[in-house]
């Protein structure tokens, strides 16, 4: 397997779904609790791609392994299996090695933090590992909005912060009598969680439009997906929705004080941002319209990570 073929199997254009959040959790560290350690740094930026590259790999491997319809864009082009005639043999063993490597930096992660890094790691994996994988993957069930844009949104965001403050109780694991007690500050981690709130919901949008342009294909590969269960209609209008309470989110948490006033300058995506979902609106392909869904994603988050950044000069 080469190199471009390599990128292609494991969709390394998608990456910054997993890797702008991990930037916004960083830059929030810094802001809201001026702490930065960098090794921690480079060993969840090294886990967190490995193992997003062993789902995106094994994602591919399952749709050509299941594929009914085994012609046109999504099966003879976007697949790099059978684009660039891979063997099974090496893209076994490309999904092992990247587990492996995501695994090591983790561990030594959780040695370096403490035991919640390694629970919600472990739950991460799983869910990342049975969302392409066993006998109903949840991407072929209408969960697959909701998992992805809460562990990637979310999750991302808070393991991204807590690396960086671990030492200052804001959770922590107990054991005692074969009891593990969770404690998290509520505050802080309801604070997270809207900073992250449009991460989460630009990556579940990401998922959604995949899934509006894939209906018919799925149908015949039996992948029963949100829209297939409420109708294109309602999922567009879902699509659009998911957008609006994004940029209220991030008024509301810049009069809370919980973002810097700059923040409000995500505002000024908007008009980009509706243009694309009214092209979106119109037509639903996967290699026409899908990509607007991941520039939203981006411009929103990526204006939302430099206005932090800048606070953190004020």
């Amino acid at each position: 397997m080469n190199v471009k073929s390599f990128l292609k199997l494991v969709e390394i254009q998608t990456k910054a779904a997993s890797v702008t959040p991990f930037a916004l959790g960083t830059v929030y560290a810094l802001f809201a609790f001026h702490d930065f350690k960098p090794v921690n740094f480079l060993l969840m930026l090294l886990s967190l791609l490995s193992f997003d590259m062993a789902t995106t790999a094994i994602n591919n491997y399952m749709d050509y392994k299941k594929a009914n319809k085994t012609h046109g864009y999504n099966y003879e082009k976007h697949n790099a299996i059978v684009r660039d005639n891979l063997s099974e043999s090496s893209v076994v063993a490309t999904i092992i090695v990247l587990l492996l490597i995501a695994s090591t930096a983790g561990f030594i992660l959780f040695l370096r933090t403490n035991v919640l890094v390694l629970l919600i790691g472990m739950a991460s994996f799983a869910v990342g590992i049975l969302y392409s994988f066993g006998p109903i993957p949840i991407s072929r069930m209408p969960l697959g909005e909701i998992f992805s844009g809460f562990f990637m949104g979310f999750v991302i965001v808070f393991l991204s912060v807590f690396i960086h403050v671990y030492d200052k109780n804001i959770a922590y694991v107990t054991y005692s009598d074969g009891i593990f007690n969770v404690w998290f500050d509520v505050l802080v981690l309801l604070k997270i969680f809207f900073i992250s709130l449009p991460a989460v919901m630009g990556i579940a949008n990401i998922m959604l439009a995949n899934n509006i342009c894939d209906i018919e294909d799925d149908l015949e590969n039996r992948r029963y997906t949100l829209p297939i269960y409420i109708g294109k209609e309602k999922a567009l209008k879902l699509f659009k929705a998911l957008y609006y309470i994004s940029y209220i989110d991030i008024v509301v948490l810049v009069i809370l004080k919980v973002l810097p006033l700059l923040a409000l300058i995500v505002l000024l995506t908007f008009v980009h941002v509706n243009k694309n979902i009214r092209k979106f609106y119109k037509v639903q392909t996967k290699k026409d319209t899908f990509p607007l869904s991941v520039k939203n994603f981006l411009i929103m988050n990526v204006v939302e990570i430099i206005t932090i950044g800048l606070g953190l000069l004020h």
